[in-house]
């Protein structure tokens, strides 16, 4: 909870939760969830939410010295322990798609540098995962690109690009992918979520009426619905998918695509945790193929994106 003493700290100090922000890097709302969780941790409420400013009310003040001498405490531990010897923790949202292969191997480079830290993944769809980042509650995120404009204290770093296909089933006759999407149920990646929105949207623009079978939001249950004959489905054409009992169409000349990137809050320290880990994330998604990698993100960037 030291993050949340030092945010309690700096309102206490400021007066109000923007200014507060301000100072820590955070916004408004982030700095409200913050607080929220002191209080609800600490049994007690630290701020008259009748004023118009931050105004500590009578739990406030008694807390705010002692929770400056936490602070204090921690930061002396920090000094005081060993050179060059990192510890601690990082929390990393991740959508499901990307744990068992890109997170896999960039934990692998980064546990060799930091072996101290302790790494907590948090799972979550994308959405989900960008309001953790923004109220603090994880430290960075991997997740599919938001179709809309991100805050300015939140870093979006694109990690790899992997092509939407059409999956049916290995017994399916042979037709055009139009025909099949149109004629076949359909096994709809959830609209709710990102990628799933632009599924929906791809459909609407090329005019596409599909037979809605099952709607979800796991790509491996998706394709194992596929496998089994229950329907076709739109999917990203994951690295570590099993093909068993699958044919992937592309989409011929309107080829649709889904990235995936690193979302976290500005700046990372120079040579600290997080940026070690995005640079280990960045290199370890270089090793896909040149369609799934940065160099096709760059090389592609004018086709549609899967956001």
């Amino acid at each position: 909870m030291i993050k949340e003493f030092k945010t309690f700290i700096a309102v206490a100090r400021d007066g109000t939760f923007t200014g507060a922000g301000a100072q820590l890097g955070l916004t408004q709302s982030a700095v409200s969830a913050q607080i929220k969780r002191l209080e609800e941790y600490l049994g007690v409420t630290l701020f008259d939410r009748s004023a118009r400013a931050a105004a500590l009310n009578a739990h406030g003040r008694e807390m705010l010295p002692q929770a400056e001498e936490l602070v204090a405490m921690a930061e002396r531990m920090v000094t005081t322990a060993g050179a060059g010897h990192v510890s601690g923790s990082l929390r990393i949202g991740a959508i499901a798609s990307v744990q068992q292969d890109l997170l896999v191997r960039a934990l692998g480079r980064f546990r060799a540098v930091y072996p101290d830290v302790r790494v907590r993944v948090v799972p979550g769809v994308s959405l989900a995962l960008l309001g953790q980042v923004d109220a603090g509650e994880v430290d960075m995120a991997m997740l599919i690109r938001p179709p809309f404009a991100l805050p300015p204290e939140l870093g979006w770093q694109p990690l790899m690009r992997e092509p939407v296909m059409l999956a049916v089933p290995a017994a399916l006759p042979d037709a055009p992918w139009r025909e099949l999407l149109a004629s076949q149920p359909f096994i709809r990646y959830d609209r709710a979520s990102f990628g799933g929105r632009a599924v929906d949207v791809f459909l609407k623009k090329h005019r596409i009426t599909v037979h809605d079978a099952v709607e979800l939001d796991e790509v491996d249950a998706i394709a194992n619905m596929v496998r089994h004959g229950l329907g076709v489905a739109l999917l990203p054409r994951l690295r570590r998918l099993d093909m068993t009992g699958l044919r992937l169409l592309p989409l011929g000349e309107t080829p649709l695509w889904r990235e995936i990137g690193l979302i976290g809050r500005l700046p990372f320290e120079a040579g600290g945790v997080r940026e070690k880990m995005a640079e280990c994330l960045a290199s370890a998604a270089n090793e896909a193929p040149p369609a799934d990698g940065l160099r096709a993100f760059h090389n592609l960037s004018q086709r549609t994106v899967m956001g």
